[in-house]
C-alpha cells in the first residue's frame, strides 16, 4: 500500500521536471534570435559552449561522478573527438547561421524535424527495419517543411531564403548523426556531454584563428554575453539534465514523452512576444503538419486510438 503514494509522488516529480525542461526549450529559439543581434554565430556557439562545459563539470562533481571522466575518455576518446566535431561545433554553427538568415518562426519548426530524420537514418546506419509509419511520418513532416519554407505557396515553390532553409534542414542531419554516433558510447549522459563539448572547443578555437582572431572576435556588448550565457546554461545544460532526471524518475516514459509536443507552440508564442515576429498562418499550418508527422513516427496516434477503442 505504501508503494502507490511513492510511485505517484515520483511521477508528479517527473512531470514537474519534464515541464520545466519543455519550458526551457521553448525559450531558446527566441534567445537564439535575440542573441544573434549582438553576436555572430561563431561567437554565440563559442561562448555558449564554454558555459555549457563549465556547467556540466559542476553538475558532474555535484553528482559525485568525477571519476567517470577519465575512465570514459580513455575508453571512448576517438568517439568524443568525432562527437565534438558534430556537436557543438558543426551543429550549432549551422543552426545559428540558419537563425541568422530565417525568421525564428521558420527556423524553429524546421529544426524540429530531426526526430523523423533520425528514424529514417536508423534504417541504413543501424540496420533497423523501415516501418510504414516512418515513411508516412516523413511525407507528412516534410510537406509541413515545404509549407513553411514557401510561405504556403506550394504550387509556386518560391523560397524567400533557400540557403537558410537548407542550413536549418542540414542542422537536423548533423544532430541526427550526432545521436546515432552517441549510441556507440553508453555511460553517463552528463559526462558524455561534457567531454564532447570539450572536444568541440578546439574546433571552435581553430575556426576563430583561421578567420583571423581580430576579425572574427569583436568584443560583444553586455546583451550579447547575457544571451550566450542563457543559451549555454539552458539550451546546452539545464534543460538536458532536467529531462534526463524526469526520464529517470518516471515509471513509464510514455507519461512524459508527449510533453515535448508543447515546446514548438510555446516557442512560437514566445517568438511573437519577445522577438516581435508576426506569426504567419503558413508557419502554424506547417508546424501542425510537422507535429503530426512526429506523432505518427512515435506511434502516439496509434496509442491514442488503441486506448480509446
Amino acid at each position: 500500500m505504501e508503494s502507490l503514494p511513492a510511485a505517484s509522488k515520483a511521477n508528479r516529480r517527473a512531470t514537474s521536471l519534464a515541464l520545466a525542461a519543455v519550458l526551457c526549450w521553448s525559450t531558446v529559439a527566441s534567445a537564439f534570435k535575440l542573441s544573434l543581434q549582438y553576436l555572430t554565430p561563431l561567437q554565440l556557439v563559442s561562448i555558449a559552449s564554454v558555459v555549457s562545459a563549465v556547467f556540466m563539470l559542476v553538475a558532474i562533481f555535484w553528482q559525485g561522478r568525477s571519476a567517470e571522466i577519465g575512465a570514459s575518455w580513455r575508453r571512448n576518446h576517438r568517439w568524443y573527438i568525432a562527437l565534438g566535431f558534430c556537436n557543438p561545433f558543426l551543429y550549432y554553427l549551422t543552426l545559428f547561421h540558419a537563425y541568422e538568415l530565417l525568421p525564428a518562426q521558420q527556423a524553429q519548426p524546421l529544426n524540429y524535424t530531426w526526430g523523423v530524420l533520425l528514424a529514417l537514418l536508423s534504417v541504413p546506419l543501424l540496420k533497423q527495419k523501415l516501418r510504414r509509419q516512418d515513411l508516412l511520418a516523413g511525407l507528412v513532416c516534410y510537406t509541413g517543411v515545404l509549407v513553411i519554407a514557401t510561405g504556403g505557396d506550394l504550387l509556386g515553390l518560391q523560397f524567400d531564403q533557400p540557403w537558410g532553409v537548407t542550413l536549418a534542414l542540414l542542422s537536423t542531419l548533423i544532430w541526427s548523426c550526432y545521436w546515432l554516433l552517441n549510441t556507440r558510447i553508453g555511460g553517463t549522459a552528463a559526462v558524455n556531454l561534457f567531454l564532447t563539448c570539450c572536444c568541440g572547443l578546439p574546433w571552435l578555437a581553430g575556426t576563430l584563428l583561421w578567420q583571423g582572431w581580430g576579425e572574427a572576435w569583436q568584443w560583444p556588448p553586455l546583451a550579447g554575453w547575457l544571451g550566450a550565457l542563457y543559451v549555454g546554461l539552458f539550451e546546452m545544460g539545464i534543460a538536458f539534465l532536467l529531462w534526463q532526471a524526469a526520464m529517470m524518475s518516471c515509471d513509464n516514459t510514455a507519461r512524459i514523452s508527449n510533453f515535448i509536443y508543447l515546446s514548438p507552440p510555446l516557442s512560437l508564442l514566445l517568438i511573437a512576444l519577445l522577438v516581435g515576429e508576426k506569426i504567419q498562418l503558413a508557419t502554424i499550418a506547417g508546424l501542425a503538419m510537422i507535429l503530426l508527422g512526429v506523432a505518427i513516427q512515435q506511434g502516439a496516434l496509434k496509442r491514442l486510438f488503441f486506448q480509446r477503442s
